[in-house]
């Protein structure tokens, strides 16, 4: 019985409870009164979510008590019930609810849960050389080349995103791989999808100019931190495994490091982190061992100079950016050129219906970013999440196809999503507590070539390692006074015709009056180069 038919059937009021009074009054809003009963049924399916309930104890029984008398049998026998040993429900009672339990629970109402994941293949293959980079980038390579293997042997090689920073880092990884056998190269980053995303990239690249067959060792999540075959390729390493790997065997990194003779830093903003900084100073220990950090923002901060100083030093203050001639600033060549998209950025504000007290202007003041309590309350604003709505709404109406909302809160992300799938539009989200399996499927099909246009929520999961060319429109939902979040957020939809993407993008940041925010991102990619100048 899917869940979506025991909501059609459940009583008003535990729909109305569990869709929550802020998610009923926006609708009512919307509606232009009270929203019926089937427009919050309809919703209901989308906005409750399921694995919660699952998960506890009173949720999960209040749900199977609302299964009709058959379908308790029929999940009572799934879960192991001998016909007529037990009456169903008795036998439902009893159970643990182990996680294969629930899981089975799941199941029984419809969704596609993740089981055991299989240890990924390692890859080895010969291949003929088929992987070229745009002239800018090649261009970058070699310079970065005279760097990584000289003096301090580091470098930080700086693309706007959308520029291929990746398929770059990838070409000069090749190159060392070719010209130095046996080595390994271990690749550094945080977050599933930007270690996947390196992991397959890779793959395609040395099928193409690689000499010889290699190891593709992926470590990340609950991937055993084995390195014993490992002594020839590249070991792409989720940053929490490395700390914890080097918690619980002392010899991971030592034994790695005397493997390694190029560790590339993905997101080098986050280097300096001081449990990040450990691993690479333990990976980078030999005289011979070379260090490249990628990077579309390579400093930490737009306000604290003294953090983005101790980013340069760290990279002996090295960094290649591109030169495009007849332009000082790089990005506006790439927006004439084709590379990227021609932003078309603008600014909506709603209505002040959240106003700062003088401590709250104090607090934010002091603060690196806006403060996590600031930002629940302003997704509570009721004013601001309408012109949120009606601001996807427009750029639908506008023919954009495929429209990604960066939102302030997980439970904000549910929310836009829910009242625009209400509204009849084809509405998805994912957040960091979304299944991998889940966040893989909903990403495919906003990737995907469907004509029907979509939209895609998401929360603290696509600011890096996310690329959807077809992607033509972002929403900035969430306020920020980090100009590195910023770039990243903007960065997701600004590939070009000749990378694949669109002639324009549009950018809308929805902002509270009463909040910063930013709004040039030719400006936001030369924003930290004086503090690169060699001193």
């Amino acid at each position: 019985m899917s869940f979506k038919a025991l909501l059609a059937d459940a009583p008003m009021a535990y729909v109305r409870d569990h869709l929550g009074e802020q998610l009923c009054s926006l609708l009512d809003l919307i509606d232009g009164g009270v929203a019926g009963d089937d427009r919050l049924r309809a919703v209901a399916p989308i906005a409750i979510d399921a694995e919660r309930l699952v998960a506890d104890e009173a949720e999960r029984a209040t749900l199977i008590a609302m299964l009709p008398g058959t379908k308790q049998a029929e999940l009572a026998q799934r879960l192991g019930l001998v016909r007529d040993e037990h009456p169903p429900m008795s036998y439902l009672r009893s159970l643990k609810w182990t996680v294969d339990e629930r899981r089975e629970l799941l199941e029984f109402f419809g969704f596609t849960v993740d089981r055991a994941p299989s240890l990924p293949r390692v890859f080895a293959q010969e291949a003929a050389p088929e992987y070229g980079l745009f002239p800018h980038q090649r261009r970058a390579a070699a310079r970065v080349k005279t760097l990584l293997y000289d003096g301090s042997r580091r470098a930080v090689l700086h693309l706007p995103t959308g520029v291929g920073k990746t398929r770059t880092g990838m070409s000069l990884i090749c190159d060392h791989l070719r010209q130095q056998e046996p080595t390994v190269v271990v690749w550094l980053a945080h977050g599933q999808e930007l270690l996947e995303q390196a992991a397959v990239e890779f793959e395609r690249a040395w099928t193409r100019v690689g000499d010889r067959p290699l190891q593709v060792l992926r470590l990340w999540g609950n991937a055993p931190a084995e390195l014993t075959e490992m002594s020839d390729g590249l070991v792409v390493l989720g940053l929490e495994k490395a700390v914890s790997a080097a918690k619980s065997d002392k010899r991971f990194l030592a034994i790695l490091a005397a493997r390694s003779t190029l560790t590339v830093f993905d997101e080098a903003h986050q280097i300096i982190a001081p449990t990040f900084q450990r691993v690479v100073d333990e990976l980078t220990i030999r005289h011979d061992a070379s260090l490249l950090g990628l990077t579309a923002t390579p400093g930490r901060t737009w306000a604290d100079v003294s953090k983005d100083e101790e980013l340069s030093d760290y990279f002996s203050r090295q960094k290649v950016m591109l030169e495009i001639e007849g332009y000082t600033n790089p990005v506006s060549a790439l927006i004439d050129q084709g590379y990227l998209a021609r932003p078309l950025m603008r600014t909506v504000a709603s209505e002040a219906g959240m106003h700062l007290s003088s401590r709250d202007q104090q607090v934010l003041a002091r603060s690196f970013d806006i403060p996590t309590a600031m930002m629940a309350d302003l997704a509570r604003d009721e004013q601001w999440n309408l012109k949120i709505v009606q601001t996807i709404t427009e750029l639908l109406q506008e023919q954009h196809r495929r429209v990604l909302v960066f939102a302030a809160s997980v439970s904000h992300c549910r929310l836009i999503a829910s009242v625009l799938s209400a509204a009849g539009f084809d509405a998805e989200f994912v957040t960091g507590e979304s299944s991998p399996r889940r966040r893989s499927q909903v990403i495919s099909r906003f990737k995907g070539s469907g004509r029907r246009p979509m939209v895609l929520c998401n929360y603290g999961v696509l600011t890096t390692g996310f690329d959807a060319p077809a992607a033509s429109a972002a929403v900035i939902a969430r306020p920020t006074k980090s100009l590195v979040l910023y770039s990243q957020m903007v960065g997701r939809v600004i590939r070009g015709p000749k990378a694949g993407g669109t002639d324009t993008c549009e950018i809308v940041t929805v902002v509270n009056p009463e909040l910063p925010g930013f709004g040039n991102v030719a400006e936001a990619f030369t924003n930290w180069e004086d503090v690169w100048e060699t001193a």
